[in-house]
């Protein structure tokens, strides 16, 4: 099995990537992709991407979809976004600990993604999704 959580909108060459996923997974292997949708730009040291529920499954279309879906859901959206508003408008030497406090009263409210990241329409407002797929067989 493979995990790749996070990566994949940090490598400029995704197409190689999940080529080499798919080379050295043995058949029938699985392999588990998160990858932000609506999520904020973090450069670690690079960020190139977002993916939609159809771009993720035609990324993959080297293996069988086993499952595909919402990872984390609307309100992280929500929160991410306002958490990197916070760093934007607090002066310089106030963004750390602005964005901590800031995050600490929000951090509960992440709880309300389990009453609605599977409900219908979630997919359009996640913070990001996730797919396992599986190398087919010969």
């Amino acid at each position: 099995a493979i995990e790749c959580d996070a990566v994949l909108e940090h490598v400029r060459m995704v197409d190689n990537a999940v080529r080499e996923m798919h080379r050295v997974l043995r058949p029938g292997g699985l392999l588990h992709v998160v990858v932000p949708f609506n999520h904020p730009f973090h450069e670690y040291p690079a960020d190139y991407r977002r993916w939609t529920l159809d771009g993720l499954r035609e990324l993959l279309a080297a293996f069988a979809v086993t499952e595909c879906g919402v990872r984390t859901g609307p309100t992280a959206t929500l929160l991410t976004f306002a958490l990197e508003y916070v760093k934007v408008v607090s002066p310089g030497p106030l963004k750390k600990a602005a964005y901590a406090a800031a995050g600490w009263i929000v951090w509960p409210l992440r709880y309300l993604d389990l009453l609605i990241y599977r409900a219908p329409g979630a997919h359009i407002l996640a913070n990001s999704i996730y797919a396992i797929v599986r190398k087919r067989t010969p």
